[in-house]
């Protein structure tokens, strides 16, 4: 086991502290504040609603196929990244020497190269997963809105539309929320390099990436576009807001 600086110690725990604390401040403040995911989660459940009346739905099963097959190719492209730091682990030697002749990177023993090396692979095998699983997941939403029910069939009760299209669109809204997972992780996996640079940049770049998703999470001009759609404002949810 290869000696790790406390220093590095600190930076890792630290980089493991503001992606969870701040996946789980996201996921709570999204119930009581207007934001990215919330608002997309209104406008799916409206999409749902609007299926329900239609007669033909192949335009949105169009939509929902442009956005798997994005998704696809990020998982896809994730596997090509994993293999290419297998690569590098393979020749540990070779990279260790080019960081020692790049500028202000900090001495480092081979094992603990090796280490970081290993972090990477972990954050995109992570990501791998949640890329696929939302694929599967807008796969699931394809097959809902096969079998939707449309205005061609008036027997379907009133009751039983509202309760497929909740749930549609609840299952979609959980494969947009495993896509930013893993499309979260690429954000974090940029930080994670600069440690190879050095551990007091690795903390500043996990913090700049902490500043970068919240601004474009509750305070992009994208999100005041979309509040706007439904008449809302950026900030606290307000009482009969959805």
């Amino acid at each position: 086991m290869p000696s790790i600086p406390l220093i590095d110690i600190v930076a890792f725990l630290w980089f493991l502290f503001v992606w969870i604390g701040y996946a789980t401040y996201a996921r709570k403040r999204a119930k009581t504040y207007h934001c990215l995911s919330s608002i997309l989660c209104t406008l799916r459940v409206e999409w749902m609603n609007a299926v329900v009346h239609k007669e033909n739905h192949i335009a949105d099963a169009a939509l929902v196929g442009n956005v798997e097959r994005t998704v696809t190719f990020f998982a896809s492209s994730t596997i090509f990244v994993l293999a290419g730091v297998l690569t590098v682990i393979a020749s540990n030697d070779a990279f260790v020497r080019v960081l020692e002749q790049m500028p202000f990177t900090a001495e480092q023993s081979h094992g603990l190269v090796l280490l970081k090396l290993s972090g990477i692979a972990g954050i995109m095998v992570y990501a791998f997963f949640k890329f696929t699983w939302a694929v599967r997941q807008f796969g699931f939403v394809s097959i809902l809105l096969g079998m939707a029910p449309s205005v061609s069939r008036p027997t379907v009760d009133i009751k039983d539309r509202e309760a497929f299209s909740l749930n549609t669109a609840k299952v979609l809204d959980q494969a947009g929320h495993e896509y930013n997972y893993g499309l979260r992780a690429y954000y974090f996996a940029l930080a994670y390099l600069s440690w190879f640079a050095s551990p007091w940049i690795f903390i500043v770049m996990s913090l700049i990436v902490i500043a970068v998703l919240y601004r474009r999470e509750y305070k992009s001009h994208v999100l005041r576009a979309l509040l706007a759609t439904r008449g809302y404002e950026p900030g606290p949810k307000q009482k009969g807001d959805i």
